[in-house]
Parts: C-alpha cells; structure tokens; sequence
C-alpha cells in the first residue's frame, strides 16, 4: 500500500520511460516498449522511426559474419592461386577503347582484404597498376576523363533503399487499428442505414466517419512524408565529405563521392580511408581497421606493404594512395551493402512522452469503456421498459453501432499518438533550421539534450576565434621584431644574418604539413592547418624564391605533428651528403629539447639558463598579448639508422614565432548569453597558459573568482580537491586529450552536469563520446572527430554552439506547450462525453466531430505549437536538471485551470442550454449539440494561444513570425466554419445564426481571460537557491505585458 500511495506520474515515468541520451541499452529500450503494451493505436507508425531492439547487435553480428566469409573466401583464394595464375579477366570493349587495360573487377580484388602482393607484383605494383589505368602518379587523372572513369569502373556510392513514396505513409497511417473498428462501424452505418432510412438518407453518417478518418490519414500521411523528407535532406547533407586530390597537376578538394578510379589521394591523421587503393608515398603512416578485420592494432603501411582499404582509420601520418575501387567494389561497400540500417535510437524526450501517452492512453481507454458500459446500459434499461427486450429492429442495431463508434472514438482522441511524434516533428524542424545556421545534427537526441546542457567545453582556435593566423611577432637572434608588414620584413632581414635566414627558411619550408598548390585561377593557395600556413605565408613573404630549392630537399624521415607529442619533426638531407634534424611546436617542449641557440652571425652558442629565462620570458610577453607561440629548432646529424627515431635533444634554437589569431565578433556576446543562461565555458586549449588566459579574459569566459590552470594539473589532485576545484576552473591550458576526457567525466560524475565538448582532432574521440553532446567542427575537424560527435559545428564558430543549445530548449519548451494544449483537450473531451452518457444518455460529440477534434488536438496541434522558432527568453532560465519534472506545476495549473472553465461552460450549455438560450423547436437538440461542439473547438483554438507561453502574459509576442501557428489556427477556424455550415449533414450539425456564432467565439476567448488570471496565480518551481555553477544571473527586467 506504500507502494501505491507514493505513485505519481513522474516517478512511473521516470521507472519505466528515462532511457539516456547516448548508447541507450537495450534492456532500458525494451522496458519502455513493454511498458507502452497495447495501448498504441498503430504500432507500425509508432515505432517505425526507431531501431530494433536487437538492432545494434544484429548489425554487429551480421558484420562478423560477413568478415568470417571474408576470411574463407581469402583462405579459398590463397589456396586456388597456383591454379588461377593463367587466367585473364576480360576487357570490355569499352575498355580497350578507351586505353585502360584492366578490368574492375580484378583492379578490385588486387586492393581486396586478401592483400596478396605477388598479383600485385605480376601487375608490376603500383606503378604498373598506375599504368594500366592511365593515372599519373604525380599528376592525377584528368578533368576530362572522370564521367568516363565513373561509368567504366563505377562511383564511389553505396548501394542505398529507395525513399519511401507518400502512399506508403497512408499505407502506414491506415494501420490504426482504431480507425480499421471505426470504419468497419462506418461501413455497418451504411447497410443499416439504406435498409432503414433509404438512399440517400441512410448513407449520411456512414460516410461522414469515412471522410473524417480518410482526413485524418491524409493529414497524417503528410505531415509523416514532409518529416521523412527533412531527415532524407539531413542524412545527405552527413554524407557530404572533402577529400584532397591531385587531377591535371592540381590539388584540390572534392567530394568523396566524386572520387574516380585513379585519383591520386592525400591522406592525413583523423581521415577515414574513403575508397581501396595503394600506397604511393608518406611517412609513418599508421591504419586502424579494426572495422574491417576487427583487429584493434593498427597496421603499418609502406610500399612493402601498399594496400589501404575503404572504412579504416589514419591513426598516424600521412601519404598519398592511388585509388582502384570506389564505391560497392570495395571490402567496405560489399559489406555496408548487407547491413540493415533502418531507424534510429529513440531519443529521451520521444520515451517520456510514449510514457504520458500510455497513461493518458490507459485512462481514456477506462473512459472509453465505461461511456459504451452507460450508454448501452441506458438504452436496454429504456427499451426494457417501453419496448421490450425481445423485440429487436435495424435502428436498434444502428443505435449500439453508432454507441460503439462514439467509445472507439474517444479511445481515439484519448490515446494521444502524435504526442510522441511531435518530439520527431519539432526536432525535424529544428535540425533543418540548424543545417541552415551551420549546425549539422548528426544524433537526433543530440539537438534536444543540448537544451539542457549546464557547461561547454570549447575550444580556443577557430572556435572563439577566427582560425585566421598571421605571424604577428617574431624573436630571432636576440632580435624581437613586429613582421606585420611589408616594412617590418625589410627591417627584420636587415637585422640578421644571411646563414640564420636560411636555416629559418629551411626549416619553415621543409618541416611543415601544408603545401602550396595552384588553383583554377592560376594564384597560389596554401592548404593546410591555419597555424602551418601562417608559418609558410610568413616564410614565403621573407624568402618565396627559395620555396622550389628547399622543397626539393630529400626528406628522411618524418614525424608529422599530433595533439600528444605538441610538435613536429623532419631530417632532410643536405646538399652537401649530411642530415639535418628540424623541430617545432610548443615553446616550452622544443626550449627543454635545445642546448644552444643561434646568435646573430648564424653561430651555434650554448643556450645558458639566464638565456633561457630571458626567452620564457619573451614567450610570456608573447602569450600575454594573446599571441599562439610556437619555436623551431634544428640539429645537424652525421646519420641514422632505420631503427632510430628522429632524436629530442641536443638542438639548437632558431626563432619562437607570436602568431596573431583574433577572437571572432560577436563571441563575449555570445558567453554572456551563456552565463544569463546558466551554462558554464571553459576554455580548453592547447596553448600556452598565458595566451589562453588572455583570450579567456577578452571573450568574457575567465572572471575574477574563476582560475586557469595546465592540463597536467587535473590529475595531481585527489577527488576532494578536484571536486572544490572542478567549479571554478573556467581555462585548461596545455591540455592534452586525456586531460579533456579526465576533466568531462569528472564534471558529469561530480555534479551530474550536461557537458558540451568541442573537439577537432582525432585525440579528442573519448571525450567527445564521453561528453552528452559531442561537437566536432566542421572546417579544422578530422573525419574521426567528427564520426565521434553527435553535432558539427560547420563554421567552427562559438555562436553556432549557443545556437544549438537555444534551438534545443525551444524543443523541449515546445513540447511541454503541447503536451499542457493536449492534455487539456482530452481532460475536456473524456469528462464531457462520459458525463453526458451517464446523464442523458447521449453523447453531444459525435464519432466525425470527435475524429476532427482529434486532428485539431494531434497532428495540427503538433505542427503549430512544435514548431515555434526559439526566443530570447528561453536563454534567461537556467536549464533543465537531469531528472527534473517533464510535466511542471506550472503546466498542471493551466491545464486544470483551462478544462475546469471548459467543462463549467459545456455543463452548462448541455444541461441548461436550450432554456437560458431560449432555443426550441424540432431541431433544438442538434443546435445546442452544434453550439457545444463549436463552441468547444473555439475553446481549443484560443487556448492553443494560450499554450505559446506558459508563463508569460503576453502570448501575441512573435505570433506573425511564425507563418505555420497563424496558417494551421487559420485553417482550423476555416474548416470550423465548413463542418457547421456546408457539411452539416456529414457532421450531424445545424448551421447556426450569427448571434450564436459570435456566442461560440466569446466563450472561446474567455479562455485567454481565464488564462491570464491563472498565470497570476504563484506556483512554487522548485527555483535554485544556488549559483548556476558559481555564476550570478543577469537579472531580468519588468515582464512586458
């Protein structure tokens, strides 16, 4: 007993409905279904968005599958070589026309997962290949020939199902299985009907129920189809990913699904391999493949061992490869061929409101069932009497039809299934304005979770500022120079020697990521990282006729730059036969490295420890200006074997570089309406402590009570002097990735916040799957990163970020707007007919009047208040709580308030309508019927403006913005006025007089009267006595009435 008396509606939905935002498990999933039971009146419409339960593991256990054939069908191949070594694949005759000598299918099985060099050895390996296909590995294929690569050896796209057709939505739609009762009753009121009453007479109430349910499919069907089109847009717009290639000499950027048969692809850290091929050149190139093999070591690629195949991972490094499979030939599109994709995981927001669904559902169902119990009672007691019981007639037997049509009909309004599918409906619509602001929503739970996040973890580079580097300082020599300008440089030159400014420029053109390439219009572009061009614009303003000459420099070995190690490091060979060692990065990592440094003749002279400090000096002095510092150093070696590494001592300092990266406008504007939102920003960068601090301070995000601190330190600290720290950490310099995921855990597990984290680098998976919103930007990120994240961030900018976190609240506010709007109605519409049964003995809503009520309520309901745009309000409330009431007392208030005025004034006009209304005459009960069910619908109409704000007085504020409220409330009222005057035959109404139409609208209105006297009442909200994470909220001013 207890246990019942502590029941309530959130602690049912929080046992049974409350799955997580991310990686929801499969026994929560199936809870939540099995909680819903058989109140859902379509199934297959319900559920149809979402993923099976088993669905992950199927896909799972599909793949192992196919890479166990795979492996059988390698193992098979292996052993059949010796016999198959003479057999030649045909050559189409549009092959050998067009000059290419192999076909596809045997290019593809070269580059197969059975990677066997000696057939690619009989092809005379990569260059022989190249041949064959008329690829210049140097310089690409060309323009000219990619329509004709495409149609021969095919485009790199996956086989994909076709799109579903409207009709199939009816299809779907037509699966109510409350709609199939009310037309089998429809279909009985006909033959009954024309036995009875006579044609046409007879037909009239048959087919009214059948123009209403056909209505409410069509309806259905396409708000359904215009949802599916948003997420087909959405699903294409993920698929849109660059790659770099060289074609005609040129490199250059294209689609992944523009990639050819011969292209020649570069390939950096963080890519995802997007077609098979082989290895032409690069350095430490390291693949992960555990997608396709399922091997969790990463595998060493060279041009021993050239094969690289579509879906692995660059771990390390970077090459270019020849592309010879594209598209369902490769292992990775055979296999994406055979997986069942359909559906999504359910997001927490589509489950709460499946479990108020189920509640009202189960309740309507009661009242469903006690209205046909009264009704049918009422009427054998009355033929009982008058009649008897053993004679029966057809209008006997319409009568308990058209009772049984009225209980399936309230079982209709009363189980609300657009409630959970106005969740996928407002997401659709706000995932397509986000595309439009640069957002792109990967994970549909992302964008409302979002809503609810507590703190953003965000990135410094390209995120608060604009990714625009320029070298802006430089210290070199002994020398400390401003090189922002062409005088600047002139200066700079004359101030050092000539042998200082070479070994600068060599190491600035030799050790870098970036390259220069020529465009279409025949200018010089470079492509790289913002920070690498910056140091390569600088080198070539200095010295640009000495590019060609350096780059030319055999290069030994190479270890290109990662997040972990913070630098980069290359041995060339000299022009005079000995090595020479370049490294650069973060100042204090390549200052430890250096004994010695270069003065201003060129001479190597050793670094002392005054020196040293002099220049951590000067990198504070740098960093302080908020200037990104960086160093580069050299060494001069005798050799190296292929067993060293490329060493990290013993080099001598060259220059440290103060690169200028402003902060983008609009970004201090942006962390303020975080603050005033209760959403905390740290900034974690990689940079020196001192620029992060300044940048901090200039974007609003570093106060005077919050601290910064280095990466490093998070992990000195025990769990008692992280969780007093964690709160005013607000900047987290030097931060390596496992500093970031170390800070997101402890954030989320120690004061249970809903962490944002940005991220671009491959380092940074852990946290951006850790973090509940996980946000890769869209320009600096790698393909891994942005694989991990649940959001891109296309523009890479901080107020793209504040967007998604003010279209996610809009979500879940407009949800809460029509939930408070349809609970509402069925409290209304249950109450009413019940009582009226129990009473009179009639119901005064009709099956057609109740079914379009049920339109009103559901699917136009949830496309008018669903689809509200966000407002500047919504970013001065402090988020939503993880755990925190779906329904609020707020909403309880307006709810019970609105249906108390409603069942006052329909009690009324039902019992004592006629006489205070003085209406008589044979058809006096259908117009006091008609009056009820007008007057009823006007009722719904002003409340769901009502329903706009549930706090706010002034529920007209941005009304005209929002063309689709003012086109559905306008349509509603348009259709009323059909129903009543024009289809009132179909509808069992009675046109009314003007008077009594003008009386509906009044009744009506007064709910908006109703409405602001509610919103005066106080309800206590459970408001937060503490600081939002240590933040004072920007006071709101007056509410503007």
């Amino acid at each position: 007993m207890e246990g019942e008396r502590g029941w309530s509606i959130e602690g049912y939905l929080n046992e049974y409905f409350d799955i997580p935002a991310k990686n929801p498990p499969s026994d929560a999933r199936g809870r939540w279904r099995r909680a819903v039971g058989l109140v859902v009146r379509n199934r297959r419409r319900r559920f149809r968005a979402f993923s099976a339960l088993q669905g992950h593991a199927l896909d799972d256990a599909q793949r192992r599958k196919i890479l166990g054939k795979v492996q059988v069908v390698i193992n098979v191949h292996r052993a059949a070589l010796q016999f198959i070594d003479g057999i030649k694949h045909h050559l189409t005759h549009e092959l050998t026309e067009e000059g290419f000598c192999i076909n596809p299918d045997e290019l593809a099985a070269i580059t197969g997962m059975h990677e066997d060099p000696r057939i690619l050895k009989v092809h005379g390996g990569t260059n022989g290949i190249s041949r064959k296909i008329k690829a210049s590995l140097e310089d690409g294929v060309k323009e000219t020939e990619i329509a004709t690569r495409q149609k021969l050896y095919g485009t790199n796209e996956h086989a994909e199902k076709p799109p579903r057709s409207f009709w199939m939505f009816v299809w779907d739609a037509l699966h109510d299985l409350t709609l199939i009762i009310l037309v089998v009753c429809a279909l009985v009121s006909l033959v009954v009907g024309l036995a009875t009453e006579g044609w046409p007479k007879g037909i009239y109430d048959g087919l009214g129920i059948i123009f209403s349910i056909l209505l409410v499919v069509l309806v259905t069907a396409s708000s359904d189809y215009k949802q599916s089109r948003k997420f087909m847009e959405l699903d294409h717009e993920k698929q849109k990913i660059y790659v770099l290639v060289t074609r005609d000499k040129k490199t250059k950027k294209v689609l992944i699904h523009d990639l050819v048969v011969g292209d020649i692809l570069h390939l950096s850290i963080g890519d995802v391999v997007p077609a098979d091929g082989l290895f032409i050149s690069g350095y430490s190139l390291l693949i992960d493949e555990s997608s396709l093999s399922g091997e969790s070591e990463p595998v060493q690629v060279s041009e021993e061992k050239p094969f690289l195949h579509a879906g692995s991972k660059v771990v390390d490094g970077t090459a270019k490869m020849l592309v010879t499979a594209v598209g369902s030939r490769t292992e990775w599109g055979k296999i994406m061929g055979t997986l069942n994709e359909d559906g999504v995981d359910e997001t927490p927001l589509q489950v709460k409101l499946n479990g108020v669904a189920t509640i009202i559902g189960q309740i309507g169902l009661v009242f469903a069932i006690l209205t046909f119990v009264v009704l049918l009672t009422r009427f054998l007691v009355d033929k009982g009497m008058h009649v008897g019981l053993l004679s029966w007639s057809a209008n006997d037997m319409l009568t308990i039809v058209n009772y049984f049509a009225i209980a399936v009909t309230i079982i209709v309004v009363a189980v609300p299934e657009g409630l959970p599918l106005a969740v996928t409906l407002s997401l659709a619509f706000a995932m397509k304005k986000l595309m439009n602001d640069k957002a792109l929503v990967r994970h549909l739970a992302a964008c409302e979770t979002m809503g609810s996040a507590s703190c953003i973890c965000t990135d410094k580079t390209g995120t608060l500022t604009t990714n625009h580097m320029i070298v802006d300082k430089i210290w070199i020599s002994d020398v400390s120079k401003s090189v922002n300008g062409d005088r600047n440089i002139t200066e700079l030159k004359s101030a050092i020697s000539g042998g200082v400014v070479e070994i600068l420029m060599q190491g600035i053109f030799v050790n870098t990521g970036s390259e220069v390439v020529k465009g279409d219009d025949g200018k010089n572009t470079i492509l790289g990282t913002p920070t690498e061009a910056a140091l390569l614009e600088f080198g070539l303003t200095l010295e640009g006729d000495r590019f060609v000459e350096y780059n030319k420099l055999r290069r030994v070995r190479v270890e290109p730059f990662n997040s972990v190690k913070k630098n980069m490091s290359v041995i060339i060979q000299l022009p005079n036969g000995g090595l020479r060692s370049f490294c650069k990065g973060a100042p204090e990592i390549i200052l430890e490295n250096c004994d010695a440094v270069l003065n201003g003749e060129g001479n190597r002279v050793p670094l002392s420890e005054t020196q040293k400090q002099n220049v951590l000096d000067i990198i504070n002095s740098f960093a302080s200006k908020a200037l990104r510092t960086l160093c580069i150093s050299f060494k001069d070696l005798d050799e190296i074997s292929e067993e060293q590494t490329i060493p990290d001592n013993g080099y001598t300092l060259i220059a440290l570089f103060g690169i200028k990266d402003p902060v983008r406008p609009g970004v201090r504007d942006a962390v303020m309406t975080c603050m005033a939102a209760g959403i905390t920003v740290r900034m974690v960068t990689g940079d020196n402590i001192n620029t992060a601090k300044a940048i901090a301070k200039e974007c609003g995000i570093l106060t005077e009570d919050g601290i910064a601190i280095e990466g490093r330190e998070i992990h000195d600290k025990s769990s008692d002097e992280l969780k007093e720290l964690l709160p005013k950490i607000q900047v987290m310099a030097r931060s390596l990735p496992m500093d970031k995921y170390k800070l997101v855990t402890s954030l989320k597990s120690m004061y249970q916040e809903v962490v944002a984290v940005t991220g671009d680098g491959t380092n940074d998976a852990p946290a951006l799957c850790e973090s509940d919103i996980g946000l890769a930007m869209g320009i600096a990120g790698t393909e891994v990163a942005k694989e991990n994240a649940d959001v891109i961030i296309m523009d890479d900018n901080f107020k793209t970020i504040v967007n998604v976190a003010r279209w996610g609240r809009a979500v879940y506010l407009n949800i809460q707007k029509f939930v408070q709007f349809q609970l509402t109605v069925n409290i209304v519409a249950l109450i009413v007919n019940f009582v009226s049964a129990c009473v009179t003995g009639t119901a005064p809503l009709t099956a057609v009047q109740l079914l379009w009520v049920n339109m009103i309520m559901d699917t136009l309901g949830a496309l008018a208040l669903a689809t509200e745009p966000p407002n500047d309000e919504m970013m001065k409330r402090l988020p939503v709580r993880r755990g925190d009431s779906f329904i609020t007392k707020v909403m309880w208030r307006n709810i019970l308030g609105q249906a108390l005025y409603q069942l006052l004034v329909l009690g009324t006009l039902m019992f004592a309508g006629k006489r205070l209304l003085n209406i008589e005459g044979p058809t006096a009960d259908r117009t006091i019927n008609t009056l009820i069910f007008n007057s009823f619908v006007f009722c719904q109409v002003f409340n769901e403006i009502n329903s706009r704000e549930m706090d706010k007085i002034n529920v007209f504020r941005g009304i005209f913005r929002n063309w689709i409220f003012v086109g559905i409330l306008s349509a509603t009222v348009i259709f009323q006025v059909l129903i009543v005057e024009l289809l009132c035959t179909f509808a069992n109404t009675v046109p009314l007089s003007s008077e009594l139409w003008l009386f509906s609208i009044v009744l009506g209105s007064i709910s908006m009267i109703i409405s602001v006297i509610l919103k005066c009442i106080p309800v206590e909200n459970g408001k937060r006595d503490i600081k939002p994470r240590g933040y004072e909220l920007i006071p709101e001013g007056p509410e503007t009435l």
